[in-house]
């Protein structure tokens, strides 16, 4: 049975800002090196690369470039609960699988992203590990082992409620854990 489903993603826009602001820069840059010293033959910067150091310096910082811009695109965190437990995944990065069982408490709360974690994405911080995208809103949990994770998510009442009814439905089931 599936108790909760939600899918996050980066859409803050001062976060793509960011991203494609640096990344136009450098290819600006890049751009310019390239066509004045590949095709005016001036020596670009005070202390020119070879042409092709130029060349491979350029091509990976478009290749980086690139691939942040695509990364930043297909990241998403998707939170599942069902009957068999807690299903994170944070794609492409990461999946983690958390039996009911494990779970001894948990809490919908307020956290201070960049206070508490030093930002959004997979952080460790002084309260454990947090996965989040957005936002300020999440469910804490605190395993059996005393460990805690943080789960960002913009419904994190309706998330702390379904786990709540969860482990109430799968209590002495031991397919569960």
């Amino acid at each position: 049975m599936q108790y909760f489903e939600e899918e996050q993603r980066f859409r803050q826009p001062w976060i793509w800002a960011i991203v494609l602001l640096s990344t136009v820069i450098l290819l600006v840059v890049f751009g310019y090196g390239l066509i004045q010293q590949l095709i005016l033959k001036e020596p670009f910067g005070d202390n020119p690369a070879s042409d092709t150091g130029l060349i491979i310096a350029a091509v990976t910082t478009f290749v980086l470039g690139g691939g942040s811009i695509l990364l930043l695109y297909i990241m998403k965190l998707t939170t599942k609960l069902d009957s068999n437990g807690l299903h994170i995944l944070f794609f492409p990065l990461r999946r983690r699988d958390i039996p009911l069982n494990d779970i001894a408490r948990w809490e919908a709360r307020t956290y201070r992203p960049i206070r508490d974690y030093g930002g959004w994405g997979i952080k460790v911080g002084r309260r454990g590990w947090a996965y989040n995208v957005s936002g300020n809103q999440g469910v804490e949990l605190e395993f059996t082992n005393g460990k805690k994770l943080l789960i960002g998510s913009q419904r994190s009442e309706e998330l702390s409620a379904a786990i709540a009814t969860a482990k109430r439905d799968n209590a002495g089931n031991p397919s569960s854990s």
